[in-house]
């Protein structure tokens, strides 16, 4: 039952509990302060559980930034590189190999790929990247590039994007992250990131990957210049892409970390902010099956809490990320299986280790290292 009692929720309460779609303006109202959290969290909740049921999901992953150094400058970013800096660094092909090894020992199924735009690097670099850890590690999924980076290849072999993707694909892809979306709305785009890939860009290259058939995610980063019209407006695009294309797998909502970047006098949003737009991500976005709680950003504290606004998935073990502790975050740099598989339960919720497509993973019980596939998410939740 529906416990939600502000009256100008009704509307909205309706809505939801119907299965009918939020507007533009619901989205507008749920931001507004006089709004109550613990209201949105119920409503979350409801479009959560109804989606996913009781389960809460994870996967045992690592992250690979090949090299920092990048062409681009965007006031956000606390990552990048110039190509001079001791800051600087670029991976061999053996510190490559020898990540995706340490990745499959310690029994990870996923391998998350991003970074700099190294100007002085063929698109052969990036694509070799996926070829050498696709052939010595076949079973480790590799989660390749944003759409900025998809659009930088792009402009290294003058082609479009469909040639580049088959050139990841045949190399060994697996599916594309949903980094380099930021804000869509001009307003802020142009302001923080205004020289790479636009909005428009963006949507092309995620549009034509769901029509070959490779899985994305998508996310929004929030709590720097942007207000509430311009979250509500990145959402609903979203939402309308994924109308036409059914291609996005999760969304992840990113919360700006502004230390050590040109926004540095910027505060960082506050728990009570992400958790609001964590539950108005669930509500608005009730095409996408998926709501990640990504503790690296949030703390896992509030990322546990999200797990009660919306959120389905708390990503996983995360190993050697740097883009958001380079920002400021202090979170730890791994959660170990069983300390995620703890978090889940004090939450109440039923832990399930997935894969990149969210199939439920099965461990061999004598070697953690070797694991198959079993039912998918949507039959682990109606079982």
């Amino acid at each position: 039952m529906i416990l939600t009692t502000h009256p100008k929720l009704k509307t909205s309460r309706d809505k939801v509990e119907s299965g009918e779609r939020l507007s533009f303006d619901d989205g507008l109202l749920m931001y507004e302060p006089e709004i109550p959290l613990n209201d949105l969290g119920q409503l979350s909740n409801l479009v959560r559980e109804r989606i996913n049921g009781n389960v809460a999901y994870y996967n045992i992953n690592t992250h690979l930034n090949p090299t920092n150094v990048c062409i681009y400058r965007c006031v956000f970013c606390a990552f990048r590189s110039d190509l001079k800096s001791p800051k600087g660094y670029l991976m061999s092909d053996e510190q490559i190999l020898e990540r995706g090894r340490e990745a499959v020992e310690n029994g990870c199924t996923e391998m998350h790929i991003v970074g700099g735009l190294h100007h002085l690097k063929k698109f052969d670099w990036y694509e070799n990247i996926i070829r050498i850890l696709h052939n010595a590690w076949p079973s480790l999924h590799l989660k390749s590039w944003t759409a900025v980076e998809i659009s930088w290849f792009e402009q290294l072999l003058k082609t479009d994007v469909r040639d580049v993707l088959q050139r990841l694909l045949d190399a060994g892809l697996g599916s594309l992250t949903g980094g380099g979306a930021e804000i869509f709305h001009p307003e802020v785009r142009d302001q923080i990131c205004e020289h790479k890939a636009d909005t428009e860009k963006w949507f092309d290259i995620h549009r034509t990957a769901h029509q070959m058939g490779i899985k994305t995610n998508c996310t929004m980063l929030y709590g720097h210049i942007e207000n509430a019209l311009h979250r509500i407006d990145h959402l609903d695009r979203l939402r309308t892409l994924q109308d036409e294309t059914g291609g996005f797998q999760t969304f992840i909502p990113l919360a700006f970390h502004p230390e050590n970047t040109g926004l540095s006098h910027i505060k960082k949003p506050s728990a009570l902010m992400d958790l609001r737009t964590m539950a108005i991500s669930r509500l608005m976005l009730d095409n996408i099956p998926h709501i990640k709680a990504y503790w690296i950003m949030l703390g896992v504290g509030t990322a546990q809490t999200a797990l009660s606004y919306g959120a389905d998935d708390l990503d996983g073990t995360v190993r050697h990320e740097l883009i958001y502790h380079d920002a400021g975050a202090t979170t730890p740099q791994v959660l170990s299986i069983e300390r995620i598989r703890l978090l889940i339960e004090e939450a109440g919720r039923q832990p399930v280790e997935r894969d990149t497509i969210y199939r439920q993973v099965i461990r061999d019980a004598n070697d953690f290292s070797k694991w198959e596939v079993g039912r998918s998410v949507e039959e682990l939740v109606n079982s």
